[in-house]
């Protein structure tokens, strides 16, 4: 399955993900193939929304303290939901679908997450740190809400205008 990010503005990345019914041999085929695309792009994290597919399935990688992300560390998330959070931290975010800008985010410091895998078996699973930043972010994909979304009325105008010019000029340089 060849899989392509979509980046903002596209109105996919708005849409509202639906719940996984079926753990068949597409969901596996959907999964396998964002892993290599997410480690090609240096991601850390990937909703299924972000290549297309309005479906309630993401992955994450985040780094050993080596700074190597193994398929060993690779958490897939199916119809997650966070059911408790806790503290408060603020980590400076950056996404797939919306490349080169990275701005501060606040989020929560701990979060604890029920999902399925792709076999339909129920998890659940304690984050802190850069794991729980980035479950918090891929599960805002499931929702249709992307970080710069969280951005104040005036960084958000900001950012607009910036993309903007980013853009003309990628195309201008082509």
């Amino acid at each position: 399955m060849k899989l392509n990010i979509v980046t903002y503005p596209d109105k996919k990345l708005k849409q509202k993900s639906a719940k996984v019914e079926n753990f068949d041999t597409r969901l596996a085929e959907l999964l396998d193939s964002m892993y290599p695309l997410m480690m090609e792009t240096n991601g850390i994290g990937l909703a299924a929304i972000q290549v297309g597919y309005a479906t309630q399935a993401l992955i994450l990688n985040i780094p050993d303290k080596d700074d190597i992300q193994t398929i060993d560390n690779l958490v897939e998330m199916i119809n997650p939901v966070i059911t408790s959070k806790k503290g408060e931290t603020v980590y400076q975010e950056g996404c797939l679908s919306v490349p080169t800008f990275y701005e501060d985010i606040t989020r929560f410091e701990e979060v604890s997450v029920n999902f399925q895998d792709r076999q339909g078996n129920t998890k659940t699973l304690e984050a802190n740190g850069l794991l729980a930043i980035a479950i918090q972010h891929e599960i805002d994909h499931l929702s249709g809400v992307l970080f710069i979304d969280k951005l104040s009325y005036s960084r958000r105008k900001k950012f607009e205008k910036e993309y903007k010019k980013m853009l003309k000029e990628k195309k201008n340089s082509k």
